[in-house]
C-alpha cells in the first residue's frame, strides 16, 4: 500500500559504486579500475540511478585519492552517462588532511562532506573541526555542493547550523548513514526522528538515507516511504541476500527503484535530480 503523501513525489537514487572498503575477494563485481568503474555506473546510471558517489583505488585495489584518477573517472563518467550527477568522495579512509580534498578544483557536481567524528568498525573516523571547515571552504570556491554525511545526529546539527551560517555551497543536502559497526546502527525510531529534525529545522533542505550491509535494503525502504531519497551500491553492500552476492552495483539499484514502484514514487531523472538540488544544468 503506497502513502499518499509521498505518491508521485520523485526519488534521487545515488550509486555508491565502489567505496573504500570492499575488494573483488570480497565480490568480484566491485569496480576497482577507471574503466570497471565507468562501467559498472553506465548499468546503474540505465537502471535509475542519478548520482555517482565515487571513490577511486590504486591498481593493488588500496584507496587513493589521486587527483589524476578522479579526472579520468569524471570524465568516463560524463562521456558514458550523459547527466549524471558526479559526486566525489572526501571522506578519510581515502586520504588524510587536505589530500582528501585534492580532487575538488576538478568541480564535481557535488562531494560528500562530513562534518563531525565518530567511531567506524576499527578506527576512529576523524573529522576535526579545521578540516570541515576548510574542505567546506574549498567546496565554496569550486561550486560544489556538499552531501553532508551523517553518522551521528550531531552531525546533522552542525550540517544544519553550517548551512545557516552561509559555510555550505548550495542547498543543503544530508544524508543519514545507518549500520556503521561502532556507529549509528539502523534504528526505526532514530530514523523517524532525524526526519522530524529536519522537517522542522531545515524544511527547505533535501534529504537521504544510506544502510550498511543488509541494512542497505531496510533503510531504502524507510527513505522511499518517508519521502526522501536514498542510496545504494557495492560500496555499502555487496549482498543481495545473506546467500547471494550482488551482480552489479545496477542489480541494487533496480531493488531500489521497485520499492520505489511500490510507494508509486517516480525514480528522478537526472534532470529531475538537478533541478531538486539546485545543481547547475549538465
Amino acid at each position: 500500500m503506497s502513502d499518499t503523501s509521498v505518491a508521485g513525489k520523485p526519488c534521487i537514487l545515488c550509486v555508491a559504486i565502489t567505496g573504500s572498503v570492499p575488494t573483488k575477494e570480497n565480490n568480484p563485481a566491485v569496480p576497482i579500475t577507471v574503466s570497471e568503474q565507468v562501467e559498472s555506473t553506465h548499468e546503474a546510471f540505465e537502471a535509475g540511478a542519478a548520482i555517482a558517489h565515487c571513490h577511486v583505488r590504486n591498481d593493488d585495489q588500496t584507496p587513493s585519492s589521486d587527483p589524476d584518477r578522479f579526472a579520468a573517472l569524471k570524465e568516463g563518467l560524463e562521456k558514458h552517462c550523459p547527466g549524471m550527477i558526479v559526486q566525489f568522495s572526501t571522506g578519510g579512509r581515502s586520504g588524510a588532511g587536505q589530500a582528501r580534498g585534492g580532487m575538488l578544483p576538478l568541480r564535481p557536481d557535488m562531494a560528500s562532506l562530513s562534518v563531525g567524528s565518530n567511531n567506524f568498525p576499527t578506527r576512529v573516523y576523524e573529522n576535526p573541526p579545521d578540516l570541515v571547515d576548510w574542505l567546506a571552504s574549498e567546496m565554496r570556491s569550486y561550486e560544489v555542493t556538499p552531501e553532508v554525511e551523517a553518522f551521528d545526529l550531531s552531525h546533522i546539527l552542525q550540517a544544519i547550523r553550517l548551512h545557516q551560517a552561509g559555510k555550505l555551497y548550495g542547498r543543503l543536502y544530508v544524508q543519514f548513514v545507518m549500520g556503521v559497526k561502532n556507529a549509528m546502527p539502523a534504528d526505526r525510531e532514530v530514523f523517524d526522528f532525524y526526519v522530524k529534525i529536519m522537517q522542522e529545522r531545515a524544511p527547505d533542505a533535501l534529504w537521504c538515507a544510506a544502510g550498511i550491509g543488509a541494512n542497505q535494503v531496510v533503510v531504502n525502504e524507510w527513505a522511499i516511504a518517508a519521502g526522501g531519497h536514498t542510496r545504494a551500491g557495492l560500496e555499502d553492500n555487496v549482498r543481495l541476500d545473506k546467500d547471494t552476492l550482488a551482480p552489479s552495483n545496477a542489480a541494487l539499484i533496480a531493488r531500489a527503484a521497485e520499492i520505489c514502484a511500490r510507494y508509486e514514487r517516480p525514480v528522478a531523472t537526472v534532470a529531475e535530480a538537478r533541478d531538486l538540488l539546485g545543481l547547475r544544468s549538465a
